[in-house]
């Protein structure tokens, strides 16, 4: 059986819920129906209803922008056949991330219709909850088209983010692997931000917690530049703390996040100590490449290539920990974390602010054994579960 999105389902209502208003649309490549038909263009055709803008993420409305690359405002869309104004939520700093007031003002709602992958530190779900407490502020509705998460909404992975580490890669204290879609998650915003926001979430149909993307009978549209496949954001939840060090996550090669390497590792050596270590669903080969943009560009990197072999019992979290602790402990003094601005941050290592806690960098630092780095996380977790009940859409 093939899912249907929330807008498949409204627009099989022929977006009878949006008449009378003036809609503003927060968009990506991926925010099409069944037969690829773009939201904007579909707003702009429907009757009875006024697309008034649209508002990209990061990476920007028609996705071409790298990973923390500004994105422009621009005066008419290229996206939509009737000309809007486009407005970027992804500048030069924090401030930037919220939709300005001048740009929401003769707007009647907000639409978010964006693929998310199911990892706390992807962006578009803080953009999101920034956009919906804009919303509040202006006295907007706000509609999110929910979508599936592509790794499931029966497990969750990880803790929650600590205060002193909230940023835009850890908005909300929800874990690594949050196991949500956009509407559960909106609707624990609204409530725990208390933001009184007039909030309607279009639900999918056919949708249950246990499917993984492959039982969506959808096509994986790539939501960002190196985001290509479902193999990408299965590795993602724990592969993305890459960006916190100076080893390759991939990027500037075809496989980003599923094979990570540096000039200074042995392959061979590292996937033999991961390949001890038994985690569950994955197994590791050594593998060379060398990257054409980003870290170590031009230069040979050797590593290992991440095969799941198991989608169901894999744990990409715990993995990606499992991966940097072996990279640490083989690169020497050759490896270092980052710790130039990180997602408009500065004085918190990247590391720290994806993990959203100290506790796995400075375990890892003191040698401590993979369980201890990840000690009281399944606590978190369990509690967190236990009041997300409340928002559970499926």
């Amino acid at each position: 059986m093939t899912v249907r999105f929330g807008i498949d389902v409204l627009e099989d209502e022929g977006f009878a819920r949006l008449k009378g208003r003036r809609i503003g649309a927060i968009v990506n490549p991926t925010s099409v129906d069944a037969r690829f038909r773009h939201l904007a263009d579909l707003l702009a055709s429907a009757p009875g209803l006024t697309l008034g803008a649209l508002f990209g993420p990061e990476h920007g409305v028609r996705g071409e922008a790298q990973y923390m690359e500004p994105v422009q405002d621009a005066p008419i869309s290229e996206t939509s056949r009737v000309p809007v104004p486009v407005y970027s939520l992804y500048g030069h700093s924090f401030e930037s991330l919220t939709p300005r007031p001048e740009w929401l003002a003769g707007l009647d709602a907000l639409v978010f219709d964006i693929q998310d992958v199911g990892a706390r530190y992807y962006t578009y779900l803080a953009t999101m909850g920034l956009a919906m407490k804009a919303a509040a502020r202006a006295g907007i509705a706000f509609w999110v088209l929910d979508r599936p998460n592509p790794l499931g909404l029966e497990r969750t992975e990880g803790n929650l983010v600590e205060a002193k580490y909230r940023s835009f890669v850890g908005l909300y204290p929800v874990p690594t692997r949050h196991g949500m879609t956009a509407g559960e998650l909106a609707l624990l915003i609204n409530d725990t931000e208390r933001l009184g926001l007039e909030l309607h979430v279009v639900r999918c149909e056919g949708l249950e917690r246990r499917h993984l993307w492959a039982d969506t009978g959808r096509a994986f549209i790539p939501p960002s530049p190196n985001m290509p496949t479902f193999d990408t954001a299965l590795v993602y939840p724990g592969m993305c703390l890459g960006e916190g060090t100076n080893v390759s996550e991939g990027r500037g090669t075809c496989r980003p996040f599923e094979q990570f390497g540096a000039p200074f590792l042995d392959g061979g050596a590292v996937a033999e100590r991961l390949n001890r270590l038994g985690l569950p669903g994955v197994v590791f080969r050594p593998c060379a490449f060398t990257p054409t943009f980003d870290k170590w560009k031009g230069q040979s990197c050797e590593g290992a290539f991440i095969h799941v072999v198991d989608a169901q019992s894999f744990l990409p979290f715990l993995t990606g920990v499992a991966v940097f602790q072996a990279c640490f402990e083989l690169g020497g003094a050759d490896f270092c974390w980052r710790h130039d601005a990180y997602e408009f941050v500065d004085d918190v290592p990247a590391f720290d602010l994806l993990c959203g806690t100290g506790q796995v960098r400075l375990g890892i630092e003191a040698g401590r054994p993979l369980n201890q780095l990840v000690a009281g996380f399944d606590e978190e977790r369990r509690s967190f579960l236990s009041a997300r009940l409340r928002y559970d859409l499926y």
